[in-house]
C-alpha cells in the first residue's frame, strides 16, 4: 500500500514538474513576443535623433508628436491608406472563408467521379508561389483595364487552397454526414443546409481563417505594388515602403515606427475580439470528433 502511494506521489511530482516546465516555456515565449511589440511602442515614442543614439527600453516624450507627423504627412495619406487596406482585407477575408468552406463542403458531402483527382489538384495548387503567375496576372489585368482597382485584389482571393484544406480537415472532425442527410430528409435545400446548419458548426474554423486571411491581405505588398499606381488607391504596406524610401534629409524613423504601429493596430484588435474562437478552432480542428 505504501509502495503504491509512493508511486502515485512520484507520478504526481513528475506531472507537476512537467507542467511547471511547460508553463515556464509558454510564459517565456509570450514575453518574447510581447517584448517586440513593446519595443516598437518605445521606438514610436522617440524622435529620429533619439533613435540614432541606439537601443533603449524607456519610452520618450515624442509619441504624440510622431502620431501627428505621421497622420498629417503630406507625401502620403495614412487614413486613406488604412481605409484602402481595411476594405481589401475585410472583403478578401469574408470571400476567402465563405467560398473555401463552400468548396470544402462540396468535396466533403458529395460523392462523384473524379473527387479524389479534384482534391489532389486543389492541394497541388498550394505548391505554386504567387510570384510565378504574377507577370501573367498583371498583363491580364492591364488588358482588362483593372489596374488601380480593388477587384483584382479581392476576387482572386476566392481561390484559396490553404483555407480550403483547413476547412476540409475541420469538417471531417465536426461535421458528420448524418447531419446533412437529416437536413435533406427534412426538405432543406443544399445552400440552405450549408448556410444555416453547416456554417454555424464551422464558426471556430471560420474565425481562424478569417483572421489569417485578413492579416495576409493586410500585409500583402507584392501584388498591390504591381497594380496600384494612384496615390489614393495605395495600401498600408506600399505607404510604409514609401516612407522608408523618402529623401534622407526628410527621413524620420520615429514617424516610420509610428506608422508601423498604426498599421498593426487593426490586426491586434481583430485578434483580441476573435482570440477565443481562434484557440477553439485550432484545438478542435486537431481532434477527431
Amino acid at each position: 500500500m505504501n509502495r503504491k502511494l509512493s508511486d502515485n506521489t512520484r507520478g504526481l511530482i513528475k506531472l507537476t514538474v512537467l507542467r511547471v516546465i511547460v508553463y515556464a516555456i509558454l510564459i517565456f515565449l509570450t514575453a518574447l513576443c510581447l517584448f517586440f511589440f513593446y519595443l516598437m511602442i518605445v521606438n514610436a515614442s522617440r524622435s529620429n535623433a533619439q533613435l540614432a543614439t541606439g537601443f533603449t527600453l524607456v519610452p520618450k516624450e515624442n509619441f504624440f508628436k510622431n502620431l501627428v507627423n505621421a497622420w498629417n504627412d503630406s507625401s502620403i495619406n495614412i487614413p486613406r491608406g488604412m481605409l484602402n487596406s481595411l476594405i481589401i482585407a475585410l472583403a478578401s477575408a469574408v470571400l476567402t472563408t465563405y467560398f473555401s468552406a463552400l468548396t470544402a463542403y462540396g468535396i466533403h458531402a458529395y460523392e462523384f467521379k473524379g473527387k479524389r483527382m479534384v482534391f489532389t489538384f486543389i492541394i497541388a495548387v498550394m505548391m505554386i508561389p504567387a510570384q510565378v503567375s504574377a507577370l501573367g496576372f498583371v498583363q491580364m489585368m492591364n488588358k482588362l483595364h483593372l489596374t488601380n482597382s480593388y477587384i483584382p485584389l479581392i476576387i482572386p482571393s476566392i481561390a484559396a487552397p490553404v483555407v480550403f484544406f483547413y476547412m476540409k480537415q475541420y469538417m471531417e472532425s465536426v461535421l458528420p454526414l448524418e447531419v446533412i442527410d437529416a437536413a435533406r430528409v427534412d426538405g432543406s435545400g443544399e445552400f440552405r443546409t450549408f448556410n444555416t446548419i453547416v456554417l454555424p458548426m464551422l464558426k471556430p474554423a471560420i474565425a481562424v481563417q478569417m483572421i489569417f486571411s485578413f492579416v495576409s491581405s493586410w500585409n500583402n505588398y507584392f501584388v498591390p505594388a504591381l497594380l496600384l499606381d494612384k496615390a489614393e488607391m495605395k495600401t498600408v504596406p506600399i505607404m510604409i515602403a514609401q516612407l522608408r524610401s523618402a529623401d534622407y534629409s526628410k527621413f524620420d524613423m520615429g514617424k516610420v515606427y509610428m506608422f508601423i504601429l498604426l498599421a498593426i493596430l487593426p490586426v491586434m484588435i481583430t485578434y483580441i475580439f476573435l482570440s477565443k474562437s481562434i484557440i477553439k478552432g485550432v484545438t478542435a480542428g486537431s481532434v477527431k470528433g
